[in-house]
């Protein structure tokens, strides 16, 4: 598959800045503990919460798609000057995880102050569990700087919604420099965690306003999730991404969408043209370690979108507030 995803890149050219200042161990002499002290966290406390993995790295690519990788999602909403931040944002109201991030922000803090960013934390974090949920292993080099501006508008505009069709998907993955190889394998980390029948429920209820079902989603699967977890159209229950397979890293997610069986439309519309559906095709008959690679390939590709380095940005003190 390896080669053949090569063929199947569409040359769409790269509108977000990747910035080759981020370096391998960049913390070596500044704070040579940092990574270790994040991945012994990580396999401490994410086993008796692995849905938590999904979460971070939910929160990882959410903030990566607004000014980049910069900490900005984290930052709270300030009354004295109202501004309200991308955190207040629809599409990240059920983003979780933030106490994770400032825990081991005060452990990081404590061994070396004012050293290592709250983007850099959310990078290492985000890869260190899905590698315990027997996840891929990617290459994270660090040396991002965290964002003094967060504005919940603009992660209406840019963050990819669940209702969004292939052209959408691809246009806004096109504006941070991914192509569509990215957009299938990214969307792989559905393979862990969980949703809200409210990000689909219009699919069960009300796809077009007339009170119909949206017609390509497997129709016994639909009668389960309104029999089972989402009762009426308002339902505020939960529902796994990949039932019966949620808390492992696998290519499960791939086989139900090609049963019709994805949670959102933006999972369906990855069958909607022939390049993507290839890649699932080829996802699904090749080898899981080939997977890996592309993932982990696409992961560090997405984790150098935007970043501030030198004297850009700054290293906050505490993640949910500008120093």
């Amino acid at each position: 598959m390896g080669k053949n995803f090569v063929c199947l890149v569409i040359g769409l050219v790269v509108i977000a800045s990747t910035n080759a200042d981020l370096e391998m161990n960049y913390y070596a002499k500044s704070c040579p503990k940092a990574e270790k002290i994040v991945v012994d966290y990580v396999n401490k406390h994410i086993p008796n919460a692995p849905t938590l993995a999904a979460a971070l790295i939910r929160m990882h690519f959410h903030d990566c798609f607004v000014r980049g990788c910069d900490a900005s999602l984290l930052l709270n909403s300030t009354s004295s000057t109202g501004n309200r931040t991308e955190k207040v944002s629809p599409p990240n109201r059920t983003v979780r995880g933030f106490d994770f991030i400032d825990r081991l922000k005060s452990l990081l803090e404590a061994e070396c102050p004012g050293v290592v960013s709250c983007a850099d934390i959310v990078s290492l974090a985000a890869r260190d569990a899905i590698v315990v949920t027997g996840g891929p292993f990617w290459r994270v080099p660090t040396g991002r700087r965290d964002g003094v501006i967060s504005n919940a508008s603009e992660a209406l505009a840019q963050i990819p919604a669940p209702f969004n069709n292939i052209s959408t998907l691809q246009t806004n993955f096109a504006n941070k420099g991914l192509n569509l190889t990215d957009l299938v394998v990214l969307s792989g980390a559905h393979t862990i965690g969980i949703s809200h029948c409210s990000s689909f429920a219009n699919r069960l209820y009300n796809f077009t306003g007339v009170g119909d079902q949206d017609p390509s989603l497997d129709s016994e699967y639909a009668t389960n999730l309104k029999a089972n977890k989402c009762k009426s159209i308002n339902s505020t229950t939960k529902v796994e991404m990949d039932p019966g397979s949620f808390r492992t890293f696998d290519l499960s997610y791939y086989k139900l969408v090609l049963k019709r069986r994805g949670l959102f439309e933006s999972d369906a519309a990855l069958t909607t043209s022939s390049i993507t559906s290839s890649i699932i095709n080829q996802i699904v008959n090749g080898d899981s370690k080939i997977f890996f690679k592309e993932f982990a390939n696409s992961m560090e590709k997405m984790g150098r979108i935007g970043v501030k380095t030198g004297s850009s940005g700054e290293i906050r003190k505490h993640c949910a507030i500008v120093n």
